[in-house]
């Protein structure tokens, strides 16, 4: 099944394409959203202009729309982006890196409903730390680039994500 990755560049939706991958799902192109809004609902926004130089090196191709990042109406420009991969690259589900975000997962799923095509949520509802656990366990490298919850704050800035990490 060929399959697009609604993907930020980010540890979860790097996490979320390769477990598909190990499954046998032929990922035929990324989908990254460029909101203008860093504080976006739905979207990633911390490093996000990587993603082209991540999509480089995975040999997938990559499509990529920008949003102004208003929130709902967001979702169109995400339902364009998909629709644009049925198109182009003959796919027939989406991979999300969602884990807890009710907000995000039901919106996307709602899409991909609308579009008549599966989605693929292989991290849903996992234990944060588990999912640290299997990030290190197999060999992914994670820096922290962005903090946007309590009590972490910009001292936790380019920490690496590994044991030491995990028990702090």
């Amino acid at each position: 099944m060929k399959v697009a990755v609604l993907f930020s560049g980010g540890k979860d939706s790097c996490y979320a394409a390769y477990l598909l991958k190990k499954e046998g799902k032929e990922i035929a192109c990324l989908i990254s959203i460029f909101s203008k809004n860093k504080e976006s609902y739905m979207f990633h926004t911390p490093s996000i202009e990587k993603t082209r130089k991540q999509a480089e090196k995975m040999g997938i191709p990559i499509l990529i729309k920008k949003t102004e990042g208003k929130k709902e109406e967001e979702l169109k420009d995400l339902e364009d982006a998909i629709f644009s991969a049925i198109k182009k690259y003959k796919i027939e589900g989406i991979v999300t890196g969602a884990l807890a975000s009710t907000y995000q997962a039901s919106r996307i799923q709602k899409i991909c409903d609308k579009l008549k095509i599966k989605c693929f949520n292989p991290l849903w509802q996992k234990n944060q730390i588990e999912l640290l656990e299997e990030l290190i366990k197999n060999k992914f490298e994670v820096v922290i680039v962005g903090v946007f919850a309590c009590p972490l704050d910009e001292k936790w800035l380019l920490n690496k994500i590994d044991k030491e990490f995990i028990s702090k």
